[in-house]
């Protein structure tokens, strides 16, 4: 890697790794049998941001990358790089620690984002598929659990889904709840297999009591239905879907749901370009699914920091590229 300065100057990546560091939350101790971890869940999840801002993701990359920056090892935490074992083990474990953190700061951002005495607090959710690198898995050779003589570089943890309006794919899903206003930011984040859709992954976050509840849930037809609707009315919310809408075409409801077009697959498109994450490069479920919720935890930390910097909100893909670019400060 090419750098355009001394390691020891300010720079934009670690200006994007303190600032996720403010965020951070810590969760509550217990107690651990065994010994001590060396490296701590933050540091691994820090990591996982770097490797998401420099595009990269191989567990033989990054420990000489930390070899190399003791400035970037001090704000990750760590005295020593640890072991590409360690790393590769340790990131795979890392996605629940992501999935908490983006919870934590969804609370932070639900309560930063207060709306107007005549605004609902609302939100919306879908889902959607990161493409896995590699060819793809014929069906039958994917059923019997082999991999034909030939096929080099296949992701066996990934899974086959089918969008109305995206088409097919193989790789894995990550759900999403953004805010609607007052501007578009992730609340919640869960990544999962890519046959699990969207409905199950509610449902699942409600029974842990994980979904940030807000007054009102913007949703696609995939979470409709007066089944899956009750679950989050007995918790106090409404969730508005295609299946509730009237017969008459100018109705309230169409013109509400329409929110969650211009938010949340707003907040999607924004997401893509800055993380460049639409076909993520590692292999497996866990590891995948880190390096995505940490780009989703990346975004609503930078996102709420551009207005004390007097920068628009959606100014982020700006940040990611100096950072990966190493442009000093």
């Amino acid at each position: 890697m090419v750098t355009n300065r001394k390691l020891d100057s300010p720079e934009a990546l670690l200006k994007i790794v303190k600032q996720v560091q403010e965020d951070y939350t810590e969760p509550p101790p217990h107690c651990q049998r065994g010994r001590p971890r060396t490296f701590s869940g933050r540091a691994f999840l820090l990591l996982a941001v770097v490797a998401v801002v420099l595009g990269t993701f191989k567990p033989q990359e990054l420990p000489t990358l930390l070899a190399t920056e003791e400035s970037l090892r001090q704000w990750l935490g760590c005295s020593r790089g640890p072991h590409r074992r360690t790393m590769a083990r340790r990131l795979d474990a890392t996605l629940s620690e992501a999935q908490a953190q983006v919870h934590a700061l969804g609370h932070q951002s639900l309560g930063d984002g207060e709306p107007g005495p005549e605004e609902p607090q609302a939100a919306a959710l879908a889902g959607r598929m990161d493409h896995a690198q590699g060819p793809l898995w014929p069906k039958r050779d994917r059923h019997q659990g082999r991999v034909p003589v030939g096929v080099r570089t296949v992701d066996t943890e990934s899974a086959w889904a089918k969008s109305g309006y995206r088409g097919g794919g193989q790789g894995s899903r990550v759900v999403l709840q953004g805010l609607v206003f007052p501007a578009p930011v992730p609340l919640f984040a869960r990544g999962c297999p890519n046959s699990v859709g969207e409905s199950t992954g509610l449902e699942a976050a409600l029974a842990a009591d994980h979904l940030p509840l807000t007054e009102l849930l913007l949703g696609d037809s995939t979470v409709g239905g007066t089944a899956r609707v009750a679950p989050y009315a007995q918790h106090g919310g409404w969730r508005l879907t295609p299946p509730q809408w009237p017969a008459t075409p100018d109705s309230w409801q169409r013109a509400l749901y329409a929110y969650r077009r211009a938010t949340l697959e707003l907040l999607f498109q924004r997401l893509l370009p800055a993380s460049d994450l639409k076909i993520c490069p590692p292999k497996g479920l866990a590891r995948t699914g880190t390096f995505v919720l940490a780009s989703v935890w990346l975004y609503p930390g930078l996102c709420l920091d551009n207005p004390r910097h007097h920068r628009p909100v959606a100014h982020i893909k700006e940040i990611i590229d100096e950072a990966r670019w190493r442009i000093a400060a």
